[in-house]
């Protein structure tokens, strides 16, 4: 949701999901009851004012702390992004715990504020085979949408969750809970809002069966571009070594781009970057460099194994034609040729676009990376010495390996 990713540290995006699942649960609880309070017993009104609040409540948290946590501020969209290589399995727990406690904190607000005890179990009964369709249903239309917009339009995010959410009050015989954070925290506010304790078990399954249901049609409904029959167009697929294809990516392989450049990121050898990036921000980052930047990635037996990607070099028109660049490839791929490909790929792309030279920074201790640059035309042409600070200890930069791209299209030898 940013397209300007930047670092946050584990801390403050748990800090982020807590307190969005806070205003989030405090949005959703107080507006039931003053709802509940003002409706006069019609029932329609207090549940249109509890809608209206919600949805709003979305956009507005979604736009503030996405671009730091990704906003989940739900344990479905937390465990189906990190099975989709979005969010570190690591740090799943963390989001979860984070979620949760926020849920209640903004329950125990809400119940306060309207003079309520801090916490009173519900006995709001949500039960039945009609309720656990409509949270299977709610959920998957959630995830649906999540996934659809995250892969093709990921500015369209927050305007997308709040009017589905939006919809699904008034389409779902349960009200689309649609998330066990959120169940789990309205079984303690016996209001509006609330769901008995006995009913939060079948709630939440049926929430993750429809978050597993959702994420895996969306895997064979936005499958990876480039492959046959799917529409990739301007794909220049290329045969490498191993069975290896290359083609341009698209914000559909965020979450395979983000999984092997956090990888790259933990390895330490190959970026000063330090904190792992979230899908969401790959896919913006994609989507602002469009077809003037592109990205490239490489396949193997139909995965994602590497990708390479470029950027402006400097702002001034003299550098109109340079763009410094990055490769990654994911630690099962590394000495497959999956390297070579990728840069062997992104060169030829560039060159076809007008770029007459590719720079990068390489630590010296990554051999490999200096290795596969060597074999594909590249040269050293200086050293940066304690160029900049990594986990407190100085780095040397190796300035280089240049490129000169012809203007035919095809990369050529550098030179000095």
């Amino acid at each position: 949701m940013s397209a300007a990713p930047r670092d946050f540290t584990l801390g403050r995006r748990l800090a982020a999901e807590t307190a969005g699942s806070a205003f989030l649960l405090a949005a959703v609880v107080g507006s039931g009851i003053m709802g509940e309070r003002l409706a006069g017993g019609n029932a329609a009104v207090a549940l249109l004012a509890n809608t209206l609040a919600t949805g709003a409540a979305l956009v507005a948290l979604i736009l503030t702390f996405g671009p730091i946590s990704g906003a989940h501020f739900n344990p479905v969209v937390t465990l189906a992004d990190a099975s989709q290589g979005g969010l570190a399995w690591r740090d799943v727990s963390g989001y979860v715990a984070a979620q949760t406690a926020g849920a209640f904190a903004g329950v125990a607000a809400a119940n306060l504020m309207f003079g309520l005890p801090v916490f009173f179990a519900s006995h709001h009964a949500r039960h039945g085979a009609a309720q656990l369709l409509s949270e299977f249903v709610a959920t998957f239309g959630l995830l649906a949408v999540i996934w659809g917009c995250a892969s093709l339009r990921p500015a369209a995010v927050p305007l997308a969750v709040a009017a589905y959410i939006t919809a699904a009050y008034w389409f779902t015989a349960s009200t689309s809970f649609a998330n066990p954070a959120v169940t789990l925290a309205r079984s303690a506010s016996d209001t509006f809002a609330g769901i008995r304790p006995a009913d939060v078990p079948g709630f939440v399954m049926a929430q993750l069966v429809g978050g597993v249901a959702a994420t895996l049609m969306f895997r064979w409904l936005v499958p990876v571009p480039g492959r046959r029959g799917d529409g990739g167009g301007d794909a220049r697929a290329a045969n490498a070594a191993g069975g290896i294809t290359s083609r341009l990516a698209t914000a559909a392989d965020a979450p395979f781009i983000t999984a092997i450049y956090n990888d790259g990121i933990a390895d330490r050898v190959a970026t000063f970057e330090t904190v792992p990036r979230t899908a969401e921000q790959i896919a913006a980052l994609l989507v602002e460099k469009g077809d003037r930047y592109p990205t490239v990635v490489v396949e193997r037996d139909g995965r994602v194994v590497g990708w390479a990607g470029a950027g402006p070099y400097r702002d001034r028109a003299a550098y109109a034609g340079v763009v410094e660049h990055s490769v990654y490839v994911a630690r099962a791929a590394r000495d497959s040729g999956a390297g070579r490909a990728a840069l062997d790929a992104l060169c030829r792309v560039y060159a076809e676009r007008g770029f007459w030279k590719i720079v990068s920074r390489i630590f010296p201790e990554n051999a490999a990376s200096l290795a596969v640059h060597e074999r594909c035309g590249f040269r050293v042409v200086g050293v940066y010495r304690r160029h900049g600070k990594l986990d407190g200890a100085w780095r040397d930069c190796v300035i280089g390996g240049y490129k000169e791209a012809s203007r035919s299209g095809s990369a050529g030898s550098s030179t000095a």
